[in-house]
């Protein structure tokens, strides 16, 4: 039995829902998501609350029970107040800047990264060695976020590279004489 399934989820305040078949969909301040929902699981919309349950007790039923719940709340969250991932750089040379649209990265390569903004995410800079991703879609600005700690990763030794804001680097020993 899901603990978080059996939950209903709360629409918040200035934010209204629909639930139209399998897709459930969201508008708030910041913008409108839609979410459509594995056949396997069931939605209702009950006053001011959404319903999710399995339709048959099957292992995998079960296992989207939860998962869906938590998609409906992320979109909830995300049209309402919005998504952020923040990025630090460390490194000697190592900076970003915005270049219109695009994030221009010196990563320590013979060439500038210039990395391409989605549409729906923002990307700000407001230090050389900081950035910030903003958006109403969670997956969608963390898989942002994930594409540019992967042009330089930290690495253990100098712990030199693009991660995330409070990110612990397991550091390794230099070699020894």
């Amino acid at each position: 039995m899901s603990r978080i399934g059996k939950k209903p989820v709360s629409l918040p305040q200035g934010v209204t829902a629909s639930v139209n078949g399998q897709t459930v969909t969201a508008k708030g301040p910041k913008g409108e998501l839609k979410f459509v929902v594995n056949d396997e699981v069931l939605v209702k919309m009950e006053g001011t609350e959404i319903a999710v349950q399995p339709r048959d007790q099957t292992k995998t039923a079960r296992a989207k029970w939860g998962m869906s719940r938590t998609q409906i709340v992320n979109i909830l969250q995300g049209v309402k107040d919005g998504f952020e991932k923040k990025l630090e750089i460390t490194g000697v040379g190592y900076r970003a800047a915005m270049q219109g649209k695009n994030l221009q990265l010196a990563l320590g390569f013979s060439h500038d990264v210039v990395y391409e903004t989605p549409q729906g995410i923002t990307i700000t800079v407001p230090k050389p060695t900081e950035i910030t991703v903003t958006g109403i879609d969670k997956q969608m600005v963390g898989q942002v976020a994930a594409e540019i700690r992967e042009y330089r990763g930290p690495e253990p030794y100098k712990g030199k590279g693009v991660r995330y804001a409070g990110e612990k680097i397991v550091r390794k020993e230099g070699k020894k004489k």
